[in-house]
C-alpha cells in the first residue's frame, strides 16, 4: 500500500473563481447541459490525473473482475458519474434544488431515532453523493452533525453552510489541534445525530483489515469506537444516483453481536458495515469514489 495515496483527500476541484462561475451558471442554465460539457471534459481529465484514473481502473479489473476494455468504459463512467453529481451540488447552491427527487425506501430505520431521547451515530462512505441528502432533506427533531475534512475550498464551505444550517445541519472541520473532538462529545452527549464517513481515515490511524470486494483492506474503527463508548446506535447510509433527477437513500443498522469486549464489538460493527459497504458497491460500481489504491497488495 502506497502511504502517499492513502492521505488523499477528496477536495472539491477548481479554484473559488471557478466554483463561483458554476453557481452563477447554473442560476441561469439547466445543469444538464452541464452534463453534456462534462461528458467531453472527461477523457482529458483522465488523460492528465492518470493516478486517480489508474486506481479506478484497477478496481474495475480486480475487484470488479471486468475485462480490459469493459474496466476502461467503466472508469470512464465512474469519472462522469461523479462529476454528475458535483455539478448536482452546485445547481443546488445557484437555487436548482426543486429538480432532484429522492426516494427513501428505507426511512423506517432513520425517523424512530429522531424521537428517541439519546443519540446516534451515522455511518458514511465516498460512494454515491451523500452530501445532496443534506441539501434536499429537511427536519428539525435533532441537529445533524457532519465531520468533514478541514481544507475544503471556502467557496464550497461557504454554500454547503448556507444550505445546510437551514436544514439542521452543523459542519464540524476536522482540525490538526483535535478541537472537532470535544464537539463529537458534546453532539452525542446531547442526544444529537453525528454523521462519519468510515471509509477513510479522519485524524487517527487506528483501523481493521477487512476482506472487502476480493482483496483486503484496512478501514478505520472511529465511528465504532464512538458507537461503543457513548452506546448508540449506528446507521450506515448512502446515497445513489439512480436517475438523471432522482438520488435513492438506502439505510442500515449496524449491529454486533451482543456480549464480548468492547474491543470485539468495535470489531464486528466495522466489518458489519464493511460488508453493507461491499452490498452497495456491487449494486452501483460505477458509483465507487475513492480515487486512491485503496487495496492492500
Amino acid at each position: 500500500m502506497v502511504k502517499k495515496e492513502k492521505e488523499w483527500k477528496g477536495v472539491t476541484g477548481g479554484h473559488t473563481l471557478g466554483q463561483k462561475a458554476l453557481k452563477v451558471t447554473f442560476s441561469i442554465v439547466n445543469v444538464r447541459v452541464g452534463y453534456v460539457i462534462m461528458a467531453i471534459v472527461i477523457p482529458f481529465y483522465m488523460l492528465f490525473r492518470r493516478k486517480g484514473y489508474r486506481s479506478i481502473y484497477h478496481y474495475f479489473r480486480d475487484q470488479q473482475g471486468y475485462a480490459p476494455l469493459k474496466s476502461f468504459w467503466k472508469t470512464y463512467r465512474n469519472h462522469y458519474l461523479f462529476g454528475q453529481m458535483l455539478l448536482d451540488r452546485f445547481a443546488v447552491y445557484a437555487g436548482q434544488k426543486d429538480m432532484f427527487r429522492v426516494e427513501n425506501p428505507d426511512n423506517d430505520f432513520f425517523l424512530p431515532l429522531l424521537d428517541a431521547p439519546g443519540g446516534c451515530i451515522i455511518a458514511g462512505s465516498h460512494v454515491g453523493n451523500s452530501e445532496l441528502c443534506g441539501y434536499l432533506l429537511k427536519q428539525k427533531k435533532k441537529r445533524i452533525n457532519c465531520l468533514i475534512f478541514g481544507d475544503e475550498a471556502k467557496e464550497v464551505q461557504k454554500n454547503r453552510s448556507e444550505i445546510l444550517e437551514s436544514n439542521y445541519v452543523r459542519l464540524i472541520p476536522v482540525t490538526e489541534d483535535l478541537s472537532h473532538i470535544f464537539v463529537i462529545h458534546e453532539a452525542l452527549s446531547n442526544g444529537e445525530i453525528l454523521y462519519m464517513p468510515s471509509d477513510r481515515h479522519f485524524g487517527s490511524d487506528k483501523s481493521v483489515e477487512c476482506d472487502f470486494m476480493k482483496g483486503k483492506a484496512d478501514f478505520p474503527v472511529g465511528t465504532f469506537v464512538l458507537a461503543v463508548q457513548f452506546r448508540v446506535p449506528v446507521l450506515a447510509l448512502f446515497v445513489l444516483k439512480i436517475a438523471t433527477s432522482c438520488y435513492r437513500i438506502h439505510v442500515v443498522p449496524v449491529t454486533s453481536p451482543s456480549g464480548g469486549s468492547k474491543r470485539e464489538q468495535i470489531n464486528e460493527m466495522t466489518k458489519a458495515f464493511v460488508r453493507e459497504l461491499e452490498r452497495i458497491v456491487r449494486m452501483y460500481p460505477e458509483q465507487w469514489f475513492n480515487f486512491y489504491n485503496f487495496w492492500k497488495k
